[in-house]
């Protein structure tokens, strides 16, 4: 089994859809988390745009890294770290259908390069 393990600030966006596409989308060999560096709750536009996919994340909850992995971001007997650069969609302004507008183009971005590693994981 390998286990993949998203890493964000707060954990309550980028992280928990790249958390929630890989849980739906993985496999048995895939094993997805999620944590943060500071600890604050899911964001509701996260849970919606994902929703919209199929994909409920309502359930998840924001981790700390101590409580996702001993020593987030560094992972004992890690073999692979990527860093994929997403802006962080919680920090839109405007009314709800912009700010859910903006967590739909990064929910999209998420989406197309987390197929594109299954792809090549998968080869």
């Amino acid at each position: 089994m390998t286990r993949v393990l998203f890493v964000c600030t707060h954990n309550s966006a980028r992280s928990q859809m790249a958390e929630g596409f890989l849980r739906a989308r993985g496999g048995a060999r895939l094993e997805a988390a999620s944590a943060g560096t500071e600890k604050t709750s899911v964001n509701p536009l996260a849970i919606e745009a994902m929703a919209e996919r199929g994909i409920d994340i309502s359930t998840h909850t924001s981790k700390m890294c101590d409580e996702a992995n001993e020593r987030c971001p560094f992972v004992p007997g890690m073999r692979n770290r990527l860093h994929w650069s997403f802006p962080d969609p919680s920090r839109a302004t405007g009314t709800h259908a912009e700010r859910l507008a903006v967590f739909r183009r990064v929910r999209d971005q998420i989406e197309a390069r987390l197929s594109e590693w299954l792809e090549s994981v998968r080869a």
